[in-house]
């Protein structure tokens, strides 16, 4: 999955001393062994479910949790390795504890359902290893176990099978993960999306403990829409999500709000979500910096939450006057942080999507292009008033 607008190849993992190149590409190539083998005994095995597929997959449904398709009473074997593979998969990513199970076999698009369902032989696919700048063919078995090499972009004409990560329970997971860890290292990131938890989280974590009375001013996302996601067609939807980074109210510390978007999932298509995306009350002046960034399976959540928190602490310190700089001093928080995503061509990690620098308080943002003019939003204030 690229949205690498921006290649940010210069390892800064090292750098920082927090996880080295090797580690991450030995963990993204396990993850993608680990599908590769699933993908070739589902392919041999194909007899065993192809019923249950028929009468599963329709146009409103294209997937099916592995943990559902398979079954100790078809093939034992099978079933132990499944368990063994999702297992191993939720571990690397830091997720193991925020979801019992994540693999699932996803038809590649709807268009080769009718196919299927008219007795067409499938191929059973999977994400190669590396980054996807790095593909050169995708990897397919098929039933009798022949390998076929599949292009990139080209969308294939015979129905294939993708054994993958569910997108939306590893996202979720992911960011449960992130959100743990951010509070292990003094972050108080806003765990729901909903009104009124936030306001509660807001209005506890405000420096002047304001009443339950104070209305809480708050910035919408109105509009949103991608203009190239430049997605291989065997990875699916995008599932993206947003850093918001300011500086903490009452310390020097830095804040980054974790956001979930879970309806963006196609470039060129335009969203309305009416979504909350920033809580005034946790920031200490009226701007902050909004990064966009899309969930990919290399990526160890944990990992990342430490990596964003020591970039923008480094930057802190940097600093031995904060009001004397301003806000001014979030764009360096902001640059850190794209600095610190991992970008190596060798693994397949959470990858940078656009990044919105100095989003103010009470203030319209009409089809405002991001930096890298991959993202066009529009933002709209909001004062949410108690209830009466």
């Amino acid at each position: 999955m690229i949205k690498k607008i921006i290649l940010i190849v210069g390892l800064t993992l090292a750098l920082l001393g927090c996880q080295s190149e090797d580690d991450n590409t030995a963990r993204a190539d396990t993850i993608s062994n680990e599908k590769r083998d699933i993908a070739y005994y589902l392919s041999q095995n194909y007899h065993l479910y192809s019923g249950s597929l028929q009468n599963t997959l329709n146009n409103d449904q294209l997937s099916v949790s592995l943990a559902n398709l398979v079954s100790d009473d078809q093939n034992p074997t099978l079933t132990s390795r499944v368990k063994q593979a999702d297992k191993t998969i939720r571990t690397l990513q830091g997720i193991e504890a925020f979801t019992d199970d994540l693999l699932e076999l996803r038809l590649a698009d709807g268009t080769m359902l009718k196919d299927l369902q008219q007795g067409q032989l499938p191929l059973f696919a999977f994400e190669p290893k590396g980054n996807e700048q790095t593909w050169d063919f995708i990897e397919a078995f098929d039933i009798y176990g022949n390998i076929h090499y599949l292009d990139v972009y080209q969308m294939p004409n015979v129905p294939v099978f993708v054994v993958d990560n569910n997108s939306a329970k590893s996202l979720q997971a992911g960011l449960q993960a992130m959100r743990q860890e951010l509070q292990k290292l003094g972050q108080q990131p806003i765990t729901q999306s909903d009104d009124l938890v936030a306001r509660s989280q807001a209005r506890d974590l405000s420096e002047s403990n304001k009443s339950a009375s104070q209305p809480l001013s708050t910035t919408v996302l109105k509009k949103i829409r991608l203009e190239d996601d430049k997605e291989p067609w065997i990875s699916g939807k995008a599932e993206i999500y947003a850093l918001v980074t300011g500086v903490d109210p009452s310390r020097d510390k830095p804040t980054i709000d974790v956001i979930d978007m879970p309806y963006l999932s196609y470039d060129k298509v335009d969203y309305s979500p009416n979504q909350v995306m920033i809580h005034w009350s946790r920031y200490r002046w009226g701007a902050v910096d909004i990064v966009l960034m899309e969930q990919d399976s290399g990526t160890n959540y944990q990992e990342l939450a430490k990596l964003l928190v020591e970039a923008a602490e480094k930057v802190l310190q940097s600093f031995p006057d904060l009001e004397a700089q301003g806000y001014s001093v979030i764009a360096n928080i902001t640059g850190k942080i794209i600095d610190a995503i991992p970008s190596g061509l060798l693994t397949n990690d959470d990858d940078f999507v656009d990044v919105y620098y100095t989003i103010q308080q009470d203030k319209h943002y009409i089809d405002h292009p991001g930096a890298t003019n991959n993202a066009l939003v529009t933002f709209e204030p909001l004062t949410i008033n108690p209830t009466h």
